[in-house]
């Protein structure tokens, strides 16, 4: 395979290479700045809709939270608690490790209460979040096609349970590029919660599928070194590793005047990338110059790895132009230890949920960032008791979730379960509807925003139809 185009000869080829290298290495040690790349555009150009939001950051709850416990007050659920579920309720219904077993209602754990002007009701387990309760819209009509973790995050990130298509982080900043200048466009945070092994996440949840690699998220760890392998190594200066990427990328652009494919060019932008994110990253990572009292408010000691200082980085990478960000909090799969845990978990993500609004309002942050909560399913009103102390099963036809911020309505309650809490009945939602009503929000007409791939077109929303959930907007 000709790597060099025969135009390029050896003395022609050696001495563009030398003059770039002299470029980037006296620039990395005259004034490093000069580095930094444009932010990355997309390839829609002029949006179709208005743009109310610039950026995504998901909070991603990975188990399946009990809306049930959490957001979802069933009264009639409470009072049949301990008797035999109605089999008009479950009768040719889905299942997944309650199939064939005797299925017993299980009344709500913890109460209730109203919070804010709205008086909209949330578990107590969520007093901080209770307090913001007037800038979220509380979705308790959504629904999911996939009832186990990995197809039900497969389909929740890329609108598909089959493997292989790009997450909606991938499709959002293909779409629209990246402000950040050193950093990924798609950043992914993942916490634990403390107590039991959760499952694993896996990294093609953030993939870019059929788009061109460097669109995929990139996963920075908030404890210990944020990035693997990103440190220079020791004994080399930046100037010579400038060089370096300088030499590989120039063979990179000359085998792409060849081969012309898109992931050469991927390639030549992620060493650029990497080399600059040496720099940038560091500086992300480091709260020194946080506010003690912001700190207290998100609840997290620094470089702790917890829910709530990714939250903070959250807002960090927000202020730095990163377009989509999602973090992922595990350990919400109660199949047992419900009463135990929940509490855990809740204490976990309250506090900086609620200080990442505040954060995000103060800094004039939170009309164009767009917040969305969620897990990838709910849980059954029936309770699970063959794995332990009791529990609940996964379930799709019904789950919460909550959006703030970039134009969603704040201080509304959106759709209703049916009494059992089993079925969303009003206003059902679906995980394609969700993600047309985000696209929406970023000025992206959902029908339209499609890529060609194996002779049709492809798109994050499907072919199945979906809405804009325009009750929610303001």
């Amino acid at each position: 395979m000709t790597l060099v185009p025969a135009a390029v000869n050896r003395r022609r080829f050696l001495s563009r290479t030398s003059q770039g290298l002299f470029g980037v290495a006296l620039a990395s040690l005259l004034e490093p700045g000069l580095l930094r790349a444009a932010p990355a555009r997309g390839v829609l150009g002029n949006l179709p809709l208005p743009q109310k939001a610039k950026r995504v950051i998901w909070l991603t709850m990975a188990g399946g939270p009990s809306h049930l416990e959490l957001f979802d007050r069933k009264p009639k659920l409470a009072e049949l608690d301990g008797q035999p579920m109605p089999e008009s309720v479950t009768r040719g219904q889905q299942l997944a490790q309650l199939q064939g077993q005797k299925l017993v209602c299980l009344g709500p754990l913890f109460p209730f209460q109203k919070y804010g002007q709205s008086g909209i009701e949330i578990c107590g387990l969520l007093p901080h979040l209770g307090a913001a309760v007037d800038d979220i819209c509380l979705v308790r009509s959504m629904t999911t096609e996939a009832i186990n973790h990995d197809p039900a995050h497969t389909f929740m990130n890329t609108g598909s349970q089959i493997a292989g298509r790009p997450s909606m982080g991938a499709w959002v900043t293909y779409g629209l590029g990246s402000e950040a200048e050193d950093l990924p466009g798609f950043v992914v945070l993942v916490s634990t919660g403390k107590g039991r092994s959760p499952q694993p996440i896996a990294a093609r949840q953030w993939s870019s599928g059929f788009l061109p690699g460097r669109f995929q998220g990139v996963q920075l760890r908030s404890k210990g070194d944020p990035v693997l392998y990103l440190g220079r190594p020791a004994g080399v200066l930046p100037d010579q590793q400038a060089a370096v990427v300088a030499a590989i990328n120039e063979l990179n652009r000359s085998h792409d005047a060849v081969e012309h494919d898109p992931e050469i060019a991927t390639r030549i932008a992620q060493y650029e990338l990497a080399f600059r994110m040496q720099t940038s990253v560091p500086g992300l990572m480091d709260l020194a110059g946080e506010d003690a009292r912001t700190i207290a408010r998100y609840g997290c000691e620094p470089g702790d790895g917890s829910f709530a200082s990714n939250c903070l980085l959250a807002r960090r990478l927000a202020q730095r132009g990163v377009r989509f960000i999602q973090l992922y909090h595990r350990d919400w799969d109660h199949h047992s230890l419900l009463r135990e845990e929940l509490p855990l978990r809740a204490r976990e993500v309250d506090q900086a949920c609620a200080a990442l609004i505040a954060d995000l309002k103060h800094l004039g942050m939170f009309d164009d960032t767009l917040l969305v909560w969620s897990g990838e399913f709910g849980r059954t009103p029936m309770s699970q008791s063959n794995k332990g102390p009791v529990g609940r099963d996964h379930h799709n036809k019904s789950m919460s979730m909550w959006l703030a911020g970039a134009g969603v309505r704040g201080g509304l309650a959106y759709g209703a379960t049916d009494e059992l809490g089993y079925s969303a009945v009003e206003q059902v939602c679906t995980v394609h509807d969700l993600h047309a009503t985000m696209l929406h929000q970023l000025g992206i007409q959902h029908d339209a925003f499609s890529v060609k791939f194996q002779g049709l077109d492809a798109k994050l929303t499907g072919v199945e139809g979906a809405r804009v959930l325009k009750e929610l907007l303001a």
